[in-house]
């Protein structure tokens, strides 16, 4: 009897290591990767940082970067310009590039020849 205990022992005790093995590396694909990721992809945008961004901080507030050095961020709030605060990094949501308006020299033409076919 004792013998069929031992051999049902040991075969329960390496199906549970087994079952752990495999429970650290679904937390490891479902949490740790997840947030490796995203870490990365902060990094990314806090990297591409300019001067004149338009920016979400962690606290809700949008602002635009004035000025950036190594860990600091001075970012103007509102429409106030003497509104300036300087933020960590660390401290910037969202990252959102100013759109620049640029008009063709031909689309400019095109709008003429229009008008003047209107007339």
């Amino acid at each position: 009897m004792s013998i069929l205990a031992e051999a049902t022992g040991t075969g329960s005790m390496s199906f549970m290591i087994f079952w752990l093995i495999l429970i650290f590396v679904l937390m490891y694909f479902m949490m740790i990767r997840p947030q490796k990721k995203e870490q990365q992809r902060k990094d990314a945008m806090l990297s591409e940082l300019a001067v004149g961004d338009t920016v979400l901080t962690t606290s809700g507030f949008y602002g635009v970067v004035i000025d950036i050095s190594d860990d600091t961020v001075i970012i103007e709030f509102g429409n106030n310009k003497n509104c300036r605060i300087p933020m960590q990094r660390a401290a910037i949501a969202a990252v959102e590039k100013p759109e620049e308006a640029v008009v063709d020299k031909t689309d400019k033409k095109a709008d003429k020849k229009d008008k003047k076919a209107e007339k």
